[in-house]
């Protein structure tokens, strides 16, 4: 697996036929990976779709354990910078390659566990929509 990559910071413009996703650099969610591009992001471009999943999930566990709080810079709007999100990733993908079946397995359950997440937001939401439809219903029946 080729393991090199590119981290540019992200224009509405620019358009990438490399496999790529973008990293929220930020805001308090500073680290967090996207699917589609938004303001104030970086863009990680991969040479194989492969290696670019290995960093999508790499850069989302280190999100979600706030891995890049001690690095965010700034007193107003924290944010982090390129190069220290390139060296956070190039050490995790040093771990990752002495372990990849471990990693796989972590990924795999990681993907369960945000489906599953996704399903009961929607079921929160199903359940929100009902008690409003009770409410409207009360308040609106003819007499």
């Amino acid at each position: 697996m080729k393991t090199t990559f590119n981290v540019k910071s992200s224009t509405v413009k620019l358009e990438s036929n490399r496999p790529h996703f973008f990293v929220l650099n930020k805001g308090l969610n500073s680290g967090k990976p996207l699917q589609v591009i938004c303001p104030n992001s970086f863009i990680i471009q991969t040479e194989s779709e492969e290696f670019k999943e290995v960093l999508y999930w790499i850069t989302f566990a280190l999100w979600r354990t706030k891995a890049f709080h001690p690095y965010l810079m700034g007193s107003v709007i924290p944010f982090i910078r390129i190069g220290i999100y390139k060296q956070l990733i190039t050490e995790k993908i040093e771990i990752v390659n002495g372990n990849s079946l471990a990693f796989s397995e972590i990924v795999k359950q990681l993907n369960f566990i945000e489906s599953k997440e996704k399903q009961l937001k929607e079921n929160l939401k199903l359940i929100q929509d009902l008690k409003r439809a009770y409410v409207y219903q009360y308040f609106n029946k003819k007499v």
